[in-house]
């Protein structure tokens, strides 16, 4: 297993990062400590999950993620062989509610204001039975900007909580070693860097990590936020390196295998339109073309930037837990990632 350095701290990650968000939908708890059992016998030390997880969010199931790592961790008395993040949820993004549930009834709005931070942080070290978080993330940001897939910006004054005031909170529990380290996800180049000069400026927490998507279909972050990555080691942690399974080739020609995502879950568009199938079919072709399996090509093709950190990968069988975590053994030829390219050219981001 390779292992990088998590911004600028003293903190080192596995190059693959085990994702969690199917375990308490798809996955089972035993299935869950089967897979962080494999993990770790394979290298991996880092760990990725939410206090809102398993995905789709709902009421019934918030929680279930962070409770199964937890009774794993209690079951191993291993915590200080793995580096463990988990995020904290904000107002919800449009058309996705606002996850009031994530909260006690009678607590405010899930906004992300330093009461409701230290509020969430705290059922997450229940959850999980650790006195620390290692990585500690927004999941998103409390404003209207682009994520989930959204290209097009539209501008939207909005009373929203202010960054300092997010790095204020995140301050007091690092001073109180709730946490080690503070990491943004789904966020923009914009806001990346204005955490970054109030952190400087104000002598508040340097953000070490942001968590955005990032695979053959979605090479959006090499626009404006691989410099960031290179200029201020803010290293990306990339999620859905796999396009929810639509690089490994399982859904071509229109296929829906029973269980898989896309099969489960409509709300997933970004993932399910023509152009990301043709698209799709001629990074499987080429692939197979070069004898390599295409879950792994794509894998490989994201371990491979080095404004990555770490490759979240997630897996809801074991079969593709090992099938995902031997692409750390790949390496890709100049004429596959030239392959490579030359589709990115013609059909550049079908998925964002």
């Amino acid at each position: 297993m390779e292992f990088r350095r998590l911004g600028r701290t003293d903190i080192s990650v596995s190059l693959i990062c085990l994702g969690t968000m199917t375990w308490g939908q798809q996955n089972t708890e035993a299935e869950a400590h089967a897979q962080l059992d494999y993990a770790l016998e394979r290298g991996i030390n880092f760990i990725d999950t939410a206090e809102m997880y398993p995905v789709p969010p709902q009421a019934e199931t918030a929680g279930r993620t962070e409770t199964y790592i937890g009774t794993w961790l209690k079951a191993r008395k291993n915590r200080d062989k793995i580096v463990l993040a988990t995020k904290v949820a904000g107002r919800g993004y449009p058309s996705r509610g606002s996850f009031e549930w994530l909260r006690e009834k009678g607590t405010p709005a899930t906004e992300l204001s330093p009461k409701q931070i230290r509020y969430a942080v705290e059922a997450s070290l229940k959850k999980l039975q650790t006195d620390y978080i290692d990585l500690y993330q927004t999941h998103w940001p409390d404003r209207s900007t682009n994520n989930f897939g959204k290209a097009e910006y539209s501008h939207v004054e909005e009373q929203t909580n202010a960054i300092e005031d997010i790095l204020g909170a995140m301050q007091d529990l690092v001073k109180e070693g709730k946490i080690r380290a503070f990491g943004l996800s789904n966020e923009s180049p914009w806001g990346t860097m204005r955490h970054l000069h109030l952190a400087e400026t104000r002598g508040l927490p340097r953000v070490v990590s942001i968590q955005n998507p990032y695979n053959l279909l979605n090479r959006w972050y090499e626009a404006g936020l691989a410099e960031i990555t290179h200029r201020e080691d803010v290293g990306l942690l990339a999620y859905s390196p796999l396009a929810m399974g639509v690089l490994a080739g399982k859904y071509l020609g229109g296929a829906r295998p029973p269980g898989a995502r896309l099969t489960l879950f409509t709300r997933f568009t970004r993932y399910s339109n023509p152009q990301v199938d043709r698209a799709a079919e001629r990074y499987v072709a080429l692939a197979r073309q070069h004898g390599l399996d295409p879950a792994q090509m794509a894998l490989a093709f994201v371990n491979s930037r080095p404004f990555v950190t770490s490759n979240i990968i997630g897996a809801t069988s074991m079969e593709q837990l090992k099938t995902d975590i031997d692409s750390i053994d790949v390496k890709l030829s100049q004429e596959v990632l030239d392959g490579i390219e030359a589709i990115h050219r013609d059909q550049p981001n079908p998925a964002a």
